[in-house]
């Protein structure tokens, strides 16, 4: 195992995260919050550790292999937390190293948990930073720098298999550190975009800046305590729906439409039409069970149940209503809608669409089978033939998933949390989405919850960012064996 590459590449990650940290003081300085220094500080910890791992390990960056790929991917999401955290800390605005922690790790794993009860108390640079840390990792920390590394002399394609599951990824160039500039560049387009259409309604350049990197993320940290309901304006509300929607959407989906100008393409996607289908079935049923005048009129009341849809299924997490004061049935779509999550190769986060169809494709193959049992019968996907092992990767993913959270909820549990807030709390978190129910619903917060049980849901928020395979392996014997 080459751990001295292993640090060579954290150090640089480092280097990127304090780079990223320091563009939140220019805001610190505008509004005068009293959290330049605390920034200051946090900016100048983490580009010293970083140039000092650097700079002491990197002429053994050669020879990157797979097993440190995985390695650098989940130490990178961790020790982006640690030092991401020291903002809150030192400013004394989360002075827990616990809730810093949970909130740094539900900023870069894009959940958008918080344990903040009054958010709009908070320095508007420390709520630049807290958004900013949803942005990096809404492309991943470890995508960002693969348009770097490979000018550094240091391979990216582990890096790159670590980062994002094989199942789902599909490059857009031949090679690894092209595609992720592609990527990024996209995913840049569409910050901007939404940047200038919220400023058009309205919103300051700080807080249409602050809530489109998280809306592009697929975040959902918000500058209000109120989240997006803090903005009435119909044309806000339908503009995040648009871009919400748009960062569940497969990123190859955007490079095709956007760059090489086939937005046919879309449409050909058995994946996206799926996806569409799904939210608007889901926003039918929540709709029927909104009650009459809790949201004024009849397109109020669509608006909020297709923003709360689409903010949930995206993974998002931003609220325009309390859906815990509609019906069970309407809460029930909400939660297993949050499991779904948006398309493979989005921002989101959940099990992924993808997942899902392929395995209702195999699904319907089997009763098939059963009445024709010499039949040969072959899922596809956009009309090619998928592999049995996906199949089988895709079905052990699942059964891992069922697993982690099970266990997961009973952990929550145990440290006193009751069974329907530590449940969708789980749920909630390995999906990275951000609220649950109970006592963490739409109008609560995290903070409340135990010691423990936030360290239990920063590990289920990194399981689920990571897509539980990176992570588990960590665990497995032989993974340390020469």
């Amino acid at each position: 195992m080459n751990f001295r590459a292993v640090f060579a590449i954290l150090g640089f990650l480092l280097l990127l995260v304090g780079g990223l940290m320091a563009l939140s003081l220019p805001f610190s300085l505008h509004f005068g919050g009293g959290d330049a220094k605390p920034l200051s500080l946090s900016v100048a910890a983490t580009l010293g550790t970083g140039a000092v791992l650097w700079f002491l390990f990197r002429n053994h960056r050669q020879g990157l292999r797979k097993r440190e790929g995985f390695i650098i991917v989940a130490s990178g999401w961790i020790f982006a937390s640690l030092f991401g955290c020291l903002p809150y800390v030192l400013s004394g605005h989360i002075p827990s190293f616990t809730d810093a922690f949970f909130e740094t790790m539900s900023g870069f794993t894009t959940t958008g948990a918080t344990v903040l009860s009054d958010i709009e108390k908070v320095p508007e640079g420390l709520l630049f930073w807290r958004a900013t840390t949803q942005w990096i990792g809404g492309m991943g920390i470890i995508l960002l720098s693969l348009a770097i590394l490979p000018m550094l002399g240091v391979g990216g394609m582990q890096l790159f298999f670590a980062e994002a599951s094989h199942i789902t990824t599909e490059k857009l160039t031949p090679r690894i550190n092209a595609t992720a500039r592609r990527l990024w560049s996209v995913y840049c387009v569409l910050t901007a975009a939404q940047t200038v259409s919220l400023m058009f309604g309205g919103l300051s350049f700080y807080e249409a800046l602050a809530h489109s990197l998280a809306t592009v993320a697929s975040g959902g940290f918000s500058t209000k305590n109120a989240s997006v309901a803090h903005y009435s304006s119909p044309y806000v509300q339908y503009v995040f729906i648009f871009f919400m929607f748009a960062s569940a959407v497969n990123y190859a989906l955007h490079f095709r439409a956007l760059v090489r100008r086939n937005p046919k393409s879309y449409l050909r996607d058995d994946e996206f039409v799926f996806f569409a289908f799904l939210i608007l079935a889901a926003c039918a049923a929540v709709f029927a069970g909104i009650p009459e005048g809790l949201h004024g009129g009849m397109e109020e009341r669509f608006r909020t149940a297709l923003f709360q849809v689409v903010s949930i299924i995206s993974s998002t997490g931003f609220i325009t209503g309390d859906y815990e004061l509609w019906a069970p049935a309407s809460q029930l779509v909400l939660v297993l809608i949050m499991v779904h999550g948006g398309c493979a190769g989005s921002t989101s986060g959940g099990l992924k669409v993808g997942r899902l169809l392929l395995l209702l494709k195999n699904g319907i193959n089997e009763i098939r089978r059963l009445i024709k049992p010499k039949a040969i019968f072959v899922v596809r996907h956009n009309g090619n033939a998928v592999n049995p092992d996906i199949i089988t990767s895709i079905q052990a993913f699942f059964i891992l998933w069922i697993t982690v959270f099970a266990f997961s909820t009973l952990a929550v549990t145990a440290s006193g949390v009751d069974i329907m807030t530590a449940a969708t709390a789980v749920n909630s978190t390995m999906s990275n989405v951000g609220p649950g129910l109970g006592t963490v619903g739409a109008l609560e917060n995290f903070g409340h919850l135990p010691a423990a049980a936030k360290w239990v849901l920063s590990l289920c928020m990194l399981t689920g960012r990571l897509e539980l395979f990176t992570i588990l392996v960590l665990f497995a014997p032989s993974f340390w064996k020469r």
